[in-house]
C-alpha cells in the first residue's frame, strides 16, 4: 500500500463532512447489497416458474445460504472492522496481515463446509424443513451451492474487507458481474438445457465464482490491500480480533438461518404453499432490508476511521444523519409494500392462489414494524464498529434470535399461521426496545 495514498484517504474520511461522506459510500455498498439479495431473488422468480415445490426449495436452500454468509461476514467484518481502526490510527502492515488472515481462514473453512455439506446432505436438507415433496428439487438445488461454497464465502470476505478500507466501489464491480451473469444464466439452464431447480443452483454458483475472482484481482487496485498468502498470519491474537469484531455478524445472521430453519419447519405443518410464500416474502423483504444494510455499510468505514482517530463527535453526528434518513426511508417503503402487496407477490407465483394469500398478509404484517428497522440496524453496526462486543453481539441476536425464534413458537402454538405471519414485526418491536438503552450508553461514553 502507498503510504501517500493512505494519508489522503485518512484526511478524506477525517475532514469531509460525514453527511456527504456516508452519501458517497453509501451509493455502492446500496448497490453492492441490492446485487446481492438479486442472486437468490431471480433464483425465486425463475423457479416460480416450475412449481410451488420448487419455490419452497429454494426457500429451503436459502436457510444454507444465510449460514455461510453469517460465517463469511464473521470472518469479513471481523478482520474489516479491525482495518478500518487500523488505518484510521495508521497503523496500514497491521492492516495488510489481518486481510490476508481474515481471508484465507474463510475459504479453508468453505471448503470444509462444503465437503460436509455433501456428505450429509439429505438429512441436513430434511433439518432445514425441507418435505418430502421439496425434497428432490431442494437436492438438485443445492449440489452447486455446495461446490460454490468457499467461492460464495471468499467474495463475501473480499467485498467487506474493501468497503471498510473505503472502497466500495470495487466492491459493486465484481459482485454487480456476477448479478448480471446470474439473471442471463438462470432461464437459458432452467429452461433452455431444462434443468430445473439444478440449473437455477449452477447459474448461482458460476456467478459467485465469477464474482470471487473479479473481486480478488480488483482487492489490490489503486490504494486497496493486496491480498497475499505470505501474509497470512494466525494468531491467537489476530483470531480474538476477528472473534471480537465479527460475532455480532455471525450471531445476527446465524441466528437468520436458525429462525428461517424454524419458519420452515412451522410452515410446512400447513403445507408447501406456506412454505413458498414465507419464501417470496424474504425475497420481497431482503431487496428492501438489503438497501437499508447498505446504507449502513457506508456508514461504518467512517465510523471505523473516525472512531480510530478519536474524533468522536462525527461518528455521533454520522450515526444520527443515519438513523433519520434510514428512518424516513424505510416508513415510505413500507407504505409502499403495504399497499403493492398483491401485485408484487403475484409476480413471483401467482399461479398458487393459496401461496399468494399466505404470502400478501405476511408482508403486510411486516410493513407495519419497517420504520423502526433503521435504529436497529445502524445501532449494531455502530456497536461494532467502536468494538462494544457485548451490546453489538446482543443488538445483533435481538431480531432474529432472542425476540423472533421464541415468538415463532409461542404464537404458531397459540394463533396458527397467523401467528407465523404477524412473528417477525412483533419482533421488531422487542429488538428496537433493547437496541435503545445499550446504544444511548455508548454515545454518553463517546466524548473527545
Amino acid at each position: 500500500m502507498d503510504n501517500s495514498m493512505n494519508e489522503q484517504k485518512f484526511i478524506k474520511m477525517t475532514t469531509t463532512p460525514v453527511e456527504r461522506l456516508v452519501c458517497g459510500l453509501a451509493v455502492p455498498s446500496i448497490l453492492s447489497m441490492l446485487v446481492t439479495a438479486f442472486y437468490n431473488m431471480a433464483d425465486t422468480f425463475f423457479v416460480g416458474r416450475i412449481s410451488t415445490e420448487a419455490t419452497g426449495a429454494v426457500g429451503v436452500v436459502f436457510s444454507y445460504m444465510t449460514l455461510i454468509q453469517a460465517i463469511a461476514f464473521f470472518f469479513g467484518h471481523g478482520s474489516g472492522n479491525f482495518i478500518s481502526r487500523a488505518l484510521g490510527a495508521k497503523k496500514y502492515h497491521d492492516a495488510s496481515v489481518m486481510a490476508a488472515t481474515g481471508f484465507f481462514s474463510a475459504i479453508i473453512i468453505g471448503t470444509i463446509i462444503g465437503v460436509l455439506g455433501f456428505v450429509f446432505m439429505e438429512p441436513m436438507l430434511n433439518f432445514m424443513g425441507a418435505t418430502k415433496t421439496i425434497l428432490p428439487d431442494a437436492k438438485k438445488y443445492i449440489q452447486y451451492i455446495l461446490i460454490a461454497t468457499p467461492f460464495i464465502m471468499g467474495a463475501f470476505v473480499l467485498n467487506n474487507i474493501m468497503r471498510l478500507q473505503g472502497n466500495a466501489k470495487m466492491g459493486v464491480i465484481g459482485i454487480t458481474s456476477g448479478a448480471v451473469l446470474n439473471v442471463i444464466l438462470d432461464p437459458i439452464l432452467i429452461f433452455g438445457f431444462d434443468m430445473g431447480c439444478a440449473g437455477a443452483g449452477l447459474a448461482t454458483g458460476i456467478s459467485q465464482m465469477v464474482s470471487f475472482i473479479i473481486l480478488l484481482i480488483l482487492s489490490g487496485q489503486k490504494d486497496g490491500i493486496k491480498i497475499l498468502w505470505k501474509n497470512f498470519k494466525f494468531t491467537w491474537r489476530r483470531l480474538w480480533e476477528i472473534f471480537v469484531g465479527g460475532v455480532p455478524s455471525l450471531a445476527r445472521q446465524g441466528l437468520g438461518s436458525v429462525a428461517t430453519i424454524c419458519l420452515n419447519k412451522m410452515a410446512g405443518d400447513y403445507g408447501d404453499p406456506a412454505i413458498a410464500a414465507f419464501s417470496v416474502v424474504s425475497r420481497i423483504v431482503m431487496i428492501f432490508s438489503s438497501a437499508l444494510i447498505g446504507f449502513g455499510q457506508g456508514f461504518q468505514p467512517v465510523c471505523g476511521f473516525n472512531y480510530g482517530a478519536g474524533l468522536y463527535d462525527r461518528v455521533k453526528k454520522a450515526f444520527w444523519f443515519c438513523v433519520k434518513v434510514s428512518t424516513a426511508a424505510m416508513t415510505i417503503i413500507a407504505m409502499g409494500l403495504f399497499f403493492g402487496a398483491e401485485p408484487l407477490v403475484c409476480l413471483f407465483r401467482k399461479e398458487d392462489p393459496e401461496v399468494v394469500r399466505i404470502a400478501v398478509k405476511a408482508l403486510r404484517m411486516q410493513c407495519l414494524s419497517m420504520p423502526l428497522m433503521g435504529y436497529v440496524v445502524l445501532s449494531n453496526m455502530c456497536l461494532q464498529n467502536i468494538r462494544r462486543t457485548l451490546s453489538a453481539t446482543i443488538t445483533a441476536m435481538a431480531r432474529q434470535g432472542l425476540a423472533l425464534i421464541p415468538v415463532l413458537f409461542v404464537f404458531d402454538y397459540f394463533f396458527g399461521l397467523a401467528g407465523l405471519q404477524s412473528a417477525q414485526p412483533i419482533a421488531d418491536v422487542i429488538s428496537f426496545v433493547i437496541c435503545i438503552p445499550l446504544m444511548g450508553r455508548a454515545l454518553k461514553k463517546m466524548t473527545n
